[in-house]
C-alpha cells in the first residue's frame, strides 16, 4: 500500500545543518600527498564500529477518496516502521576510508481501504501485511584524490510485490573544499502481483482471503533514476546546492485492484501508460545564523509526461537552546496539478484509453508541520556514554481533498 508521507527520514535535517558546519571549517592544510611506498605510511586498522541509528515511526491517516473504491470510501491506514542501521569503517593500505552500513527495516500496516478489495469477506488477508526492506552500502572516501564513491544494494517484499534495487554514486571535491560535484544512479527491478478485485476475478480464481493474496500474473516494473548535484560554500555562513533528478519507469504502472468507475455504470480497474519520464529540479539552502541557529530551506519544481507538474517548499530552523538541546520546527507545502488521466468517481467516459480514480495524482495542494526535539547530552542520554542522542519528531498532514495523517518518530543514536 502506498503510503502519502515517509517522514521517518527527516530526522536528518539537523545533523546535516552539523555536518555543513564542519564542512565550512575544514582545513585544507591537513590533507597530505599518498606515498607510492604504502608500507611507510600504511596503519594497520580493524574494522571499527562508528554508529548504530534506531528509528521507529507510528503514522495514521484517514480520508474518504480511496483509489481501491473508484475514488470514493475510507483511506484510513495506520503504519508502524522500525529501522535499524549499523555502521562500521576501515583505512585501506592507502588510508582511504571505507565505511559499510547495514540497515533493516520492517513496517507493520492495517489498510481499512485494502480491506475492500474483497468487501464480502470480513476480514480480508490484505487488509493487514508486514513490509521488509533491507540494504547493504559500502562507500570509499580518498582524501588525496578528494573523491568518495560507494555502491548499495536493497531489496523489498510485501504480499504483492518483491524488489530488487542497485545504487551507485560518486562525488568530487574542489582543492579548496568549498565546492563538491555528485553523480548518483539507481535502478529498481519490481516484480509485481495482479490482484483483482472480488466481483472482477475469473470464475476459477479463489475466494475470500485467500483471493486476497493470489494474483492473475507477476508483472514487472522497472525504475532508472539519476542525480545530479552541486554544491558551493558561498561564505562561511551560507551553502547552497542544485540538483536534478531524473528518472525513468517501465512495466505495470497501473494498480490492478484499484477501481474505476464510468458514466454509464460499468466498472473495471484502473488503467495507465507503461512508462512514464519525471524530471524534479531541486535547490537547497543552508544559513547559519549564528551559533544557535540554522536555516535550512529547500524548493523543488517537478514535471512529467503524464501531465503532472508540483511545486514544494520547505523550510526548517533548527535552534540551540543549550549546547545539548535544540529544537527544529519544519514546514512543507506542495501543489500540484492531476495527471491527464485523471477522473473522479463515476466521471470517465467508457471511450478513454487509460484512465484512474486515485487521489494521490490528482489536483491538490498539501501541507506538512511539525516540530523535532533533540537532546545530546555530553555524558549521553540517561548517564549512558554511548547513546550519544534522541530525537523526537511529530508531524501533522494535511491536503485540500479533506485527508489527513499525523506522525510521530523516534530517533536514537548509539556510538
Amino acid at each position: 500500500m502506498k503510503k502519502v508521507i515517509l517522514s521517518i527520514g527527516l530526522y536528518c535535517s539537523l545533523l546535516q545543518g552539523v555536518r555543513a558546519q564542519e564542512y565550512l571549517t575544514f582545513n585544507p592544510k591537513n590533507s597530505t600527498t599518498r606515498s607510492s611506498d604504502s608500507s611507510s605510511n600504511y596503519q594497520k586498522r580493524t574494522l571499527k564500529f562508528e554508529e548504530a541509528n534506531i528509528v521507529s515511526e507510528y503514522y495514521f491517516q484517514n480520508g474518504n477518496n480511496s483509489a481501491i473504491t473508484g475514488g470514493i470510501g475510507t483511506e484510513r491506514l495506520t503504519d508502524f516502521a522500525n529501522s535499524f542501521e549499523l555502521r562500521f569503517s576501515k583505512l585501506d593500505r592507502y588510508n582511504r576510508l571505507h565505511s559499510f552500513t547495514a540497515d533493516m527495516n520492517v513496517d507493520f500496516y492495517s489498510s481499512a481501504s485494502s480491506d475492500k478489495i474483497d468487501p464480502l469477506t470480513i476480514s480480508s488477508a490484505s487488509k493487514k501485511d508486514t513490509h521488509i526492506y533491507p540494504s547493504l552500502s559500502w562507500s570509499v572516501k580518498d582524501d588525496v584524490l578528494r573523491t568518495t564513491h560507494g555502491f548499495s544494494y536493497s531489496y523489498s517484499t510485501e504480499y504483492d510485490y518483491k524488489s530488487h534495487g542497485f545504487n551507485a554514486f560518486i562525488t568530487k571535491l574542489s582543492k579548496d573544499k568549498n565546492r563538491e560535484f555528485s553523480i548518483k544512479g539507481g535502478a529498481f527491478f519490481d516484480t509485481y502481483m495482479a490482484i483483482l478485485p472480488s466481483e472482477l476475478r475469473p470464475l476459477t480464481y479463489p475466494s475470500g482471503a485467500e483471493g486476497d493474496k493470489r494474483g492473475i500474473a507477476y508483472k514487472p516494473r522497472n525504475s532508472y533514476n539519476a542525480s545530479f548535484s552541486l554544491s558551493q560554500v558561498i561564505n562561511q555562513r551560507l551553502q547552497v546546492m542544485a540538483i536534478i533528478e531524473p528518472s525513468y519507469q517501465e512495466g505495470l504502472l497501473s494498480t490492478p485492484f484499484h477501481r474505476v468507475y464510468f458514466t454509464n455504470g460499468n466498472e473495471t480497474v484502473e488503467k495507465l501508460p507503461g512508462t512514464r519520464f519525471k524530471l524534479p529540479v531541486g535547490l537547497r539552502m543552508s544559513y547559519f545564523a549564528g551559533d544557535r541557529t540554522v536555516i535550512r530551506a529547500f524548493y523543488r519544481a517537478y514535471v512529467d509526461d503524464w501531465g503532472m507538474t508540483a511545486h514544494t517548499t520547505n523550510l526548517e530552523v533548527p535552534f540551540k537552546i543549550t549546547p545539548f538541546f535544540s529544537i527544529s520546527p519544519f514546514y512543507r507545502f506542495n501543489s500540484q496539478t492531476a495527471v491527464k488521466y485523471f477522473k473522479a468517481y463515476a466521471q470517465h467516459q467508457p471511450s478513454e484509453v487509460f484512465y484512474t480514480s486515485d487521489y494521490d495524482i490528482s489536483s491538490f495542494t498539501s501541507q506538512f508541520v511539525g516540530m523535532g526535539i533533540r537532546l545530546a547530552p555530553p555524558g549521553g542520554i540517561a548517564g549512558l556514554l554511548n547513546w550519544s542522542s534522541l530525537e523526537v519528531r511529530y508531524g501533522y498532514y494535511s491536503r485540500s481533498n479533506g485527508m489527513y495523517g499525523h506522525s510521530i518518530s523516534a530517533h536514537i543514536k548509539i556510538k
